[in-house]
């Protein structure tokens, strides 16, 4: 069995594609520099990619807990309506979801932090991630934060990226994200 590599780093044997938050009440907010249709398309290229090659797919959802008195909220910095529409929480149609993709629900910014995620990567026996999602310096960000302390390699997807402003995304992407792992094009992970 030959190995695909990106950057010769990068063995497709043992990486999943990890995506935030591509979800109906997510990926239709305003965003910049992409659109969520525009990260959603990047998105598709990168799952069926990997898809191809049999490695993981994990696409996460957001769904925040309900308010505790006298606790801090998660959502309070994100611009999401009080009561979110029917749909809000269901995955976009258009990443293509296969059967053998791994769906998981988190309830705050980063992907690990109560969820199966580093249980079922370690189960896959997966050393590299690659992100996706939305947004840029809160989903994604936290995640790769959290990926790294796990000892994880990173690499981000930048053009299947988002956030709610330009200057957020382009701090994260210029500034944050390097010092976590690799920044990389969808046309340069697929190679």
């Amino acid at each position: 069995m030959s190995v695909n590599t990106v950057d010769a780093t990068i063995d497709l044997t043992r990486s999943a594609l990890v995506l935030i938050d591509l979800q109906n009440g997510i990926v239709g907010m305003p965003t910049a520099p992409l659109s969520g249709e525009e990260v959603v398309t990047n998105a598709r290229r990168l799952a069926d990619h990997f898809r191809d090659y049999g490695a993981p797919v994990v696409l996460l959802s957001l769904r925040f807990p309900e308010p505790v008195p006298g606790r801090v909220r998660p959502d309070v910095v994100l611009p999401l309506p009080e009561s979110k529409p029917e749909g809000w929480e269901e995955l976009v149609p258009g990443l293509g979801q296969h059967p053998n993709d791994v769906r998981l629900t988190k309830r705050g910014w980063g992907a690990f932090l109560g969820t199966d995620l580093d249980v079922t990567l370690r189960a896959c026996n997966v050393s590299t991630i690659v992100i996706g999602g939305i947004a840029t310096n809160l989903g994604v960000e936290s995640t790769a934060r959290e990926a790294m302390g796990l000892g994880y390699d990173v690499v981000v997807a930048s053009d299947a990226v988002t956030s709610l402003s330009d200057a957020h995304h382009e701090f994260s992407i210029q500034h944050i994200l390097p010092m976590v792992g690799r920044v990389r094009s969808t046309q340069e992970i697929i190679g």
